[in-house]
């Protein structure tokens, strides 16, 4: 009988593709950094959460954690728990207007589904 290989990972060792931020998305984080002058930057996690598994968590942030990974664009500092990472790397966020609604929206490549009112994803 053949051996099956499992896959695992160290989150030290691993290399990460990162994240990015949209022109929109690192406007609206300067814009809401600027309101305070202690914030450093915002800070994206996961929590387990809804129907699909897995929810978005933004924050603003004044004490990043030492492990944090920082993603910046044009000054717009994005920081990202290293635990968070194998479930949004690669995730380009964006900042759009839908209708009379304003939101970061995540384009996350590793998400394998999403729950139908968009709060929760599975990977």
């Amino acid at each position: 009988m053949p051996k099956e290989n499992v896959g695992t990972f160290s989150l030290e060792e691993n290399i990460w593709q990162g994240l990015s931020l949209t022109d929109a998305a690192a406007r609206q984080v300067k814009k809401l950094v600027e309101q305070d002058p202690e914030v450093k930057g915002l800070q994206l996690a996961v929590k387990q959460s809804g129907c699909a598994g897995f929810a978005y968590v933004l924050d603003l942030t004044k004490n990043p954690a030492a492990d944090d990974l920082v993603y910046e664009r044009d000054g717009a500092r994005l920081y990202v728990p290293l635990k968070a990472m194998p479930f949004i790397d690669g995730t380009e966020v964006d900042f759009v207007r839908e209708g009379l609604n304003q939101i970061f929206k995540f384009n996350n490549p590793r998400a394998q589904h999403a729950c139908g009112c968009g709060e929760s994803f599975g990977v």
